[in-house]
């Protein structure tokens, strides 16, 4: 099986969980962290997701999926035992045109989850091809102490700075963003100096794009 990385952008967006227990309550706080709009179908949910439908977070019908539930839905989750389950609803969405995402199920995939790292807007996505999940998510931890929390705030100040050229006109190239993203940068962010960190990042894209 050949998986394409991507990144979906999800605001506002329909999707269905089907399953109610601590895999479906996963899948849900991911979505439900995107934007999507969620709906859970399962006879029985967990606390977690008893409390998200109590506050209006998500929507929920308590009964089991059937064919044609995935009708209005742009993205289908299965979270449950169920392989028949989740062959129905693998053959549902390929004749709806529905992706579809079963835990621990890569043959009745269209789409798999990395294992994810996050610092603020930084994304670091870990994957096998649906072989070993575990396995991504032990290479994702390897990560975790060179991707400290000071990368959150990077991102941030290089958003403001791209965003700023751009309206200016100035379009550095990748070797200039390359070299101006260097260890010096890095330091002043860790050391709390954001605004120095910023106008020095600014000044070496300037600089790199003028030269």
């Amino acid at each position: 099986m050949g998986y394409y990385p991507i990144f979906i952008e999800l605001s506002g967006r329909p999707c269905v969980v089907i399953g109610g227990g601590a895999v479906a309550e996963r899948k849900v706080e991911g979505l439900l962290a995107e934007g999507a709009s969620v709906t859970v179908l399962s006879p029985a949910l967990s606390p977690r997701l008893e409390a998200l439908a109590r506050e209006g977070r998500i929507s929920h019908s308590a009964r089991a999926y059937a064919p044609g539930d995935l009708a209005g839905y742009e993205l289908a989750f299965v979270a449950t035992d169920n392989a028949g389950a989740n062959a129905a609803v693998a053959r549902e969405g390929r004749e709806r045109g529905v992706w579809v995402n079963a835990a621990d199920d890569p043959a009745n995939c269209d789409f798999i989850l990395p294992a994810v790292l996050r610092r603020g807007e930084l994304v670091v996505a870990v994957a096998t091809g649906g072989a070993s999940p575990a396995l991504s998510r032990a290479i994702r931890d390897e990560p975790e102490a060179y991707f400290t929390e000071d990368y959150a705030e990077l991102s941030r100040i290089v958003a403001e700075v791209r965003r700023e050229l751009r309206e200016s006109g100035r379009v550095p190239d990748a070797e200039t963003w390359r070299a101006a993203l260097d260890g010096d940068l890095r330091r002043l962010i860790a050391d709390g100096r954001r605004e120095e960190a910023k106008a020095r990042l600014l000044w070496r894209l300037r600089a790199g794009v003028c030269a």
